[in-house]
């Protein structure tokens, strides 16, 4: 797809480039951020983000403010997953809390650019193969099932092929050096990659990953690339602060993965019938909403009749607690 007004595209990566340096400068830089604060930014960036929503009705209209605002949804949702694995990388590497915050900004960077050029070669097959859009609904069904049912993603770093590669093309140090990626050690004739950077290169390949699994949802409710794309940027931004709050969220929230399976399953369908059922994006948003609604308030109940709720959410505490400590 030719894109014919490079202005929306320039502001849109003008704003994420200030946006991400804010977040980086003025969020717990340096330190370990509380639960409140985490949640303090967490709701400014949902303002942020749904703000967008009207300058996209004031410039194009109604309806792109409904895709974007239901593009953005999805793919918030999905992050929250996402953020799952990158405690486990940086627990597996024994990433220093003070450089976590970095590795997670790179992280979103290499996610925005490899989503972008997963929604270009996307829009391209779509034009070419129409059929390519029932292999992504399939794929969406796929993975419903599988949060559904919840199978774990395999986040073994020995087996990430990006970290594999590193260590066959630079010798890699037993230990951190600040936060350098490479290091040159006394005695030493090569420059050696150090934890951080392999920790960078597992981020890396797990964006792939959840590239390719986020970006069918998107193209479920439009095919539009600047929409698409503007929804992951709002998406991903904030993700330092949610990171903080993820722990929590899920002891609260016992059908997340419920919920989100039901909704990729939902968005599956919906690729998969739109040649004769059309769903409008009213009607998407407004169910997507339901269902999340219906997931919340399901966990509330089911928190309120389990007498072992508490010591549940005690015992997933200590976990995720001894899971940083080993980090």
């Amino acid at each position: 797809m030719i894109l014919q007004d490079v202005a929306p595209w320039a502001g849109l990566i003008g704003a994420l480039l200030v946006f991400l340096w804010f977040d980086l400068h003025f969020f717990a830089r340096g330190r370990e951020p509380d639960f409140k604060e985490a949640a303090w930014w967490s709701v400014g960036w949902l303002l942020l983000s749904l703000a967008a929503a009207l300058v996209v009705w004031a410039l194009e209209g109604g309806e792109d403010a409904v895709l974007y605002t239901t593009v953005y949804l999805i793919e918030r949702s999905l992050s929250l997953d996402n953020l799952f694995v990158f405690l486990l990388l940086f627990a597996y590497f024994g990433v220093p809390y003070e450089h976590r915050g970095r590795l997670l900004t790179w992280g979103i960077v290499a996610a925005l650019v490899l989503r972008g050029l997963f929604i270009l070669l996307g829009i391209a097959l779509l034009e070419q193969f129409h059929f390519v859009i029932y292999i992504l609904g399939a794929a969406l069904l796929v993975l419903a099932y599988r949060i559904f049912a919840g199978v774990d993603e395999n986040v073994d770093p020995d087996k990430n092929l990006l970290v594999r590669l590193v260590r066959r093309v630079w010798p890699v140090t037993s230990k951190f050096h600040g936060g350098s990626w490479f290091v040159k050690e006394e005695g030493s004739a090569r420059r050696q990659a150090t934890p951080l950077f392999l920790c960078l290169a597992a981020i890396v390949f797990a964006d792939i990953a959840f590239a390719i699994d986020s970006i069918p949802a998107a193209f479920a409710i439009t095919r539009d690339p600047f929409l698409i794309w503007m929804g992951n940027v709002f998406a991903l931004l904030g993700l330092r602060a949610l990171f903080v709050l993820v722990e929590g969220l899920i002891r609260r929230f016992r059908y997340l993965d419920e919920t989100i399976a039901v909704v990729l399953g939902l968005v599956g369908v919906k690729l998969l019938i739109e040649d004769w059922v059309h769903v409008g994006p009213v009607a998407s948003l407004a169910l997507i909403a339901v269902l999340f609604t219906i997931g919340i308030v399901a966990s509330l109940i089911a928190d309120s009749k389990d007498p072992d709720a508490e010591a549940k959410r005690e015992e997933r505490a200590r976990r995720t607690e001894e899971t940083k400590a080993s980090g």
